[in-house]
């Protein structure tokens, strides 16, 4: 496997073009690695996948500057140096946020892949998830682990107050739901993918995903098993690079089961929409722990064929606020002073 990578030199897949996505930047952008996103109306959502993508509905959102790659390692550890800030999985947990928690749980650490060795039930993800004592994201495969070859790697183990810090330090944001989407389809809109509507073109894969059984079998034939360096796989129409798998994103929106159905009405096209509210993001299947939920989105390296077919634009997932793991990482933007 290969250590350390630089951002390939290749042609981005050529977008489909709108009369919104002609207007030019305003100007350099606010980092020489981030990308102007034009803005544009899309068809946000999925009604062919999961339920929570539906109903599709056209929103518009307004031009952005966007990260080209998630944060690094290396970029997270310039941040840590500068602010000395301590992320959510090495603080120990406090039981009253936890109750019922076994008390060998509330130490810092973090949730870890770890593939089993033979097939299990995919009924039960503790069968490949493990909370493991000190890890966290300078030690992303537990506590024996390091960063050594990993610079160019997304961080993980970072939540979202993690990655809220840390774009307030960097002078940036998170992007909402609907920003996320729009940048990741590269102006393919309507695409299944982010590259086009054929998940491996021609056989190539197109994203840092999982091949073979998962969670026991991975062929590895995109060339990786766990996280790649950004920029290993080719950039989408806008000239982002890895927006769909290697590690999922943290978005700024609360989550809620579906798009409002507000939104879906043909009279009305949403500007900017933000996602629910805190409250309603809670899992209902989980009353007793009251820890409200963001929306990720893009996929990761675990997500696989025959069990998470989240590697796509409109997919997303809820991940409560206080929880860490393996394979979600974040990437920021700029909105335009008006």
């Amino acid at each position: 496997m290969a250590s350390q990578r630089v951002l390939p030199i290749e042609e981005p897949v050529a977008p489909i073009a709108s009369p919104d996505e002609r207007h030019g930047p305003p100007g350099p952008p606010p980092d020489s690695d981030m990308v102007w996103i034009p803005g544009g109306t899309f068809r946000m959502g999925s009604d062919a996948h999961y339920p929570e993508e539906r109903p599709t509905h056209r929103v518009t959102v307004d031009g952005f500057w966007m990260d080209r790659s998630p944060v690094t390692n290396e970029r997270f550890a310039r941040f840590v140096a500068a602010t000395r800030h301590t992320t959510f999985a090495e603080l120990p947990p406090n039981p009253k946020d936890y109750p019922g928690a076994l008390p060998e749980l509330l130490h810092p650490g973090s949730l870890v892949f770890v593939k089993p060795p033979h097939p299990v039930s995919l009924s039960n993800h503790a069968n490949w998830w493990q909370f493991l004592l000190g890890a966290d994201w300078r030690h992303p495969r537990g506590p024996d682990s390091s960063l050594i070859s990993l610079s160019l790697h997304p961080v993980v183990h970072v939540a979202y107050t993690d990655a809220e810090a840390y774009a307030g330090w960097a002078g940036k944001e998170l992007p909402s739901e609907a920003e996320w989407e729009f940048a990741a389809r590269g102006g393919l809109d309507g695409a299944a993918y982010a590259w086009g509507d054929e998940f491996m073109p021609n056989g190539r894969p197109m994203a840092n995903t999982w091949q073979g059984r998962f969670p026991y079998e991975n062929t590895r034939a995109d060339g990786w098993e766990g996280t790649s360096p950004v920029g290993a796989f080719p950039p989408n129409g806008y000239g982002l690079y890895d927006m769909i798998g290697n590690v999922w994103e943290w978005t700024s929106d609360w989550y809620r089961g579906n798009h409002s159905s507000e939104s879906a009405k043909p009279c009305c096209v949403p500007r900017n929409p933000r996602g629910g509210n805190a409250l309603q993001s809670m899992d209902p299947s989980m009353p007793q722990i009251k820890i409200p939920r963001k929306v990720l989105k893009g996929g990761s390296h675990l997500c696989s064929p025959n069990y998470c077919q989240r590697y796509r634009p409109a997919a997303r997932y809820p991940e409560p606020i206080d929880t860490s793991t393996s394979h979600v990482g974040f990437r920021c933007i700029v909105r335009p002073q008006k």
